[in-house]
């Protein structure tokens, strides 16, 4: 049995009809789906400012985020962190996040945040699973496999993972998202659609970084494989130009799509924009 997480009930009866991703910026979402909310990879910081990424590499940011952290919404329920990187969790979220929200993420991450001062960190290990419990929705959080780079390189970054949300009611899968986190195409992530078929919806984290010449995350065409892989009703690509060391924009893996036929598979947000979606019911 997965580790459980128990969250207070709801006031009023979830809504298992309808959910909503809203794009901050970079890999920064709030997700509501039954009654949940889930900010993912906070990162506030504005157009010009820098981020450390190791070893004396820095990154400037190149927009804007939608929102400022002081605008995000109260009920967060908990942070889904892929990896302790200043471009996923930076100097805005450590002074500013509450120190008791939860945080699912990484063992690497968790050892850091708690040296910071938060107090409820969930670390997983791949293929391990917390179970998210609030009122009559259980939500399912699997650590799934990514690798940030090459194997030498990856090495010598901080631990990554990506993510399945699979939202229960009943023991009756709703609805099940997959969030890439930041890899690069790699053969253990055959295994995804494999163990998690009928994914509706992937967040893919693209941009083709590159430091020092070196393949950091997915790239357009990388993204297109992705897209085929994991085979998600829709896609949708984040982290893609927010930042200097991202070197393949949006609209590279927009051509990519185009050129590979799977328009019908992508959607597509700006900063700013929701995208939101329908879960149809069995009705007993």
């Amino acid at each position: 049995m997965p580790r459980t997480l128990e969250l207070p009930s709801p006031d009023e009866p979830a809504d298992l009809e309808r959910g909503s991703i809203f794009f901050v910026g970079t890999a920064t979402v709030i997700l509501r789906y039954a009654g949940f909310t889930i900010l993912t990879d906070p990162n506030f910081l504005h157009r010009g400012d820098h981020v450390h990424l190791g070893y004396g590499l820095t990154a400037e940011r190149r927009t804007d985020p939608a929102i400022d952290v002081d605008e995000l919404p109260p009920d967060l329920d908990f942070v889904l962190l892929s990896h302790y990187h200043g471009d996923h969790f930076d100097r805005v979220a450590e002074a500013r996040l509450d120190r008791d929200l939860p945080i699912v993420t990484t063992h690497h991450a968790a050892e850091r945040l708690a040296g910071k001062g938060f107090r409820a960190t969930h670390p997983l290990e791949t293929w391990e699973t917390l179970r998210v419990r609030k009122g009559e929705v259980d939500l399912d959080v699997t650590a799934t496999p990514a690798r940030h780079g090459p194997p030498v390189v990856s090495k010598a970054l901080p631990q990554v993972m990506g993510s399945v949300l699979g939202f229960q009611r009943g023991g009756e899968t709703l609805f099940r998202g997959y969030v890439s986190g930041d890899t690069v195409m790699y053969d253990d992530l055959a295994a995804i659609p494999e163990q998690f078929p009928g994914i509706d919806v992937a967040l893919l984290h693209l941009g083709g970084t590159r430091i020092l010449g070196l393949l950091l995350t997915m790239d357009a065409e990388q993204g297109v494989e992705m897209v085929r892989l994991i085979d998600a009703d829709t896609s949708i690509p984040i982290h893609c130009d927010d930042y200097d060391v991202f070197q393949s924009p949006r609209a590279d893996f927009e051509a990519a799509v185009e050129r590979a036929g799977l328009e019908d598979r992508v959607a597509y947000l700006d900063r700013g924009e929701r995208y939101e979606f329908q879960v149809p019911l069995r009705r007993t």
